[in-house]
């Protein structure tokens, strides 16, 4: 009998696919969230406490994997490297870095054999559906989400319905897909955070693009009037951050 590990992302999608899994008593051995070292405390919080979720439903608790190499997290390596993630320019180094590698890398040293990774795409992600299966990967790949149909709104129903709170969005702090109002929102609640996102983009070494929002800068951003913030808030920032965990 072969073995089914979740790709945890900590967010609303691989939250509903897990929690529809266990409530249809299926087998799952692993649940496995990479951690870019990047996420905000929101997310850190509610990977807790849906491993503790789990461990009440019988299930196994998540495990948490990091890239081991000389940087550790994706904030230390752009700011040695005096660069911004390589989402920024079109790419998905960081992606493949700091969650694919991590990830992989567990799952051989696990032992599990015959292995089933469950995917949290949901039935509007065809697009990262096509590109997840180009992967050769040495595991068999499963979209629960897609097989069953379930867009955003039924895995949020999901979600109510098992007593939990929304996870809400999980990304990087710095993520440059992070759409304007975030950003603010990330102003208020975490002021830290946008201070080490704006250490990072003013410490990067930039020829093609302004920064973050690539066209601009989140440094001019927090710094502007409302009028501007306005004006900003128009700009299409909108594509979900489309990091690859499986």
């Amino acid at each position: 009998m072969g073995n089914f590990v979740a790709s945890y992302g900590g967010g609303t999608n691989s939250t509903a696919m897990i929690i529809e899994w266990v409530g249809r008593g299926r087998r799952l051995d692993a649940v496995v969230f990479a951690d870019t070292g990047a996420e905000k405390p929101e997310t850190y919080s509610f990977v807790a406490l849906f491993s503790a979720w789990l461990v009440d439903h019988g299930y196994p608790p998540v495990v948490i994997v990091r890239n081991d190499g000389m940087h550790g997290s994706l904030e230390r390596e752009c700011l040695t490297n005096g660069r911004l993630p390589s989402v920024t320019f079109g790419f998905s180094s960081c992606s493949d870095k700091y969650k694919l590698r991590p990830f992989r890398k567990w799952l051989k040293a696990s032992g599990l054999q015959n292995v089933t990774v469950l995917l949290g795409f949901d039935a509007g992600e065809p697009g990262r559906k096509s590109r997840a299966l180009k992967y050769a990967s040495g595991y068999d790949k499963i979209f629960p989400l897609i097989e069953w149909q379930w867009g955003r709104a039924r895995c949020i129903e999901a979600i109510d319905r098992s007593g939990l709170p929304r996870p809400g969005k999980s990304a990087c702090f710095f993520c440059p897909n992070t759409k304007p109002h975030e950003i603010l929102a990330l102003q208020d609640n975490h002021p830290d955070l946008i201070e080490r996102a704006i250490a990072l983009e003013s410490n990067a070494e930039l020829r093609s693009i302004k920064g973050l929002g690539r066209a601009w800068s989140w440094k001019d951003f927090v710094c502007a009037d409302d009028a501007q913030q306005r004006m900003f808030g128009s700009v299409c920032m909108g594509q979900p951050c489309g990091c690859y965990d499986g």
